[in-house]
C-alpha cells in the first residue's frame, strides 16, 4: 500500500497529493502529515513526500513528521521505494534536498525522479493566496502515482 504523506499551506501541494492518489488508486491511501504515526508509516510499503517549499525549506508540518517518525522507524523501513513531489514558487530544490537528505537516513530508494511544480509566486499576496495547479503538472501527479502503483503491483521496487 503506497502512502501519500502530504501538508499544504495554499493548496497546491494537497491537490498534488490528491491527484498521485487518484493515479495510484486503490493501491494508495492518503496521510496529512499531522497525523502520520509511525505504526502507520510501517504498514505502507511505499511512500511518496507531498509538501510546499516555504522559505527555501519543506514546509514546517512535514519536518515535523519527519522528527516525529524518524527514529522509531531508522532500521525498519530500509529499501521501500518513495518518490517526492514538492509545490515551489521557484525551485524547490531546497525542501526537496532536506527530504533527500532525511530519507537517506532511512535507506529509502528513490523510484521516480523529483516532481516539482513551480507555481511561480515571489511576491508576499501571490505567496500567501491560494494556489491552483495547471493541470498539465496535475496530469504529471497523477502519471507519478500510477507509475509507482504500477511498480508495487509488480514487484518491481
Amino acid at each position: 500500500m503506497l502512502a501519500i504523506i502530504w501538508h499544504s499551506r495554499t493548496g497546491a501541494a494537497r491537490a498534488m497529493a490528491l491527484a498521485i492518489a487518484e493515479g495510484a488508486g486503490r493501491a494508495s491511501f492518503l496521510l496529512p502529515a499531522a497525523e502520520a504515526m509511525p505504526a502507520i508509516l510501517m504498514g505502507a510499503t511505499g511512500y511518496v513526500f507531498v509538501c510546499p517549499e516555504n522559505l527555501g525549506s519543506m514546509s514546517g508540518q512535514m519536518k515535523e513528521m519527519f522528527d516525529r517518525c524518524y527514529y522509531p522507524l531508522l532500521g525498519r523501513v530500509e529499501g521501500r521505494p518513495y518518490a517526492t513531489a514538492i509545490a515551489a514558487g521557484s525551485d524547490g530544490a531546497g525542501a526537496q534536498a532536506q527530504i533527500e537528505r532525511i530519507v537517506t537516513g532511512w535507506r529509502l530508494k528513490r523510484v521516480a525522479p523529483p516532481l516539482v511544480v513551480r507555481l511561480g509566486a515571489q511576491t508576499p499576496q501571490e505567496i500567501l493566496a491560494e494556489k491552483t495547479v495547471s493541470p498539465v503538472d496535475l496530469d504529471s501527479c497523477c502519471e507519478l502515482g500510477m507509475a509507482f502503483a504500477e511498480g508495487l503491483a509488480l514487484g518491481i521496487y
